[in-house]
């Protein structure tokens, strides 16, 4: 299955994003009202610049305690993006995202944020997937 079906599935290409320079604070906010797991950083919308987590901010806040909420988003984001594009696999994207421990890969063609994918996107493409090739095999084998 591909990058593009997972997204047309998923019914919606909004990417949520802030701005450089909102107060972490902000971003958490977002977060919580859109019961999401991630915000992309971006100055226009489009072009990703960095991506800031629940994770991100629950590890600085062990680690600072709640005057991290006042920092920008830009200190704490991951600037070194690992994206994917409408042609890419469920497999390699799980593969990218199990290898480098994330959960969140913005969709990019051609330098602009088209979509976001998760995790639990791509496993329940993946399931989905199986579970139609389960029912092809079993009509198959009894000769449906």
């Amino acid at each position: 299955m591909l990058v593009q079906q997972i997204l047309k599935v998923k019914g919606t290409s909004a990417v949520e994003t802030v701005a450089p320079g909102t107060p972490v604070s902000e971003a958490a906010k977002v977060l919580a009202d859109k019961r999401i797991g991630t915000v992309v950083i971006s100055d226009d919308g489009k072009t990703p610049l960095g991506i800031l987590s629940e994770r991100d901010i629950v590890r600085e806040l062990a680690a600072q305690g709640g005057e991290c909420l006042a920092q920008k988003v830009d200190t704490y984001m991951t600037t070194e993006l690992v994206t994917c594009t409408l042609k890419d696999t469920a497999d390699g994207v799980l593969a990218r995202m199990t290898q480098g421990r994330f959960r969140h890969m913005p969709v990019v063609e051609d330098g602009e944020m088209i979509g976001l994918i998760t995790l639990g996107d791509v496993v329940k493409a993946r399931l989905d997937e199986l579970s139609m090739e389960k029912d092809a095999l079993e009509g198959m084998i009894m000769g449906r």
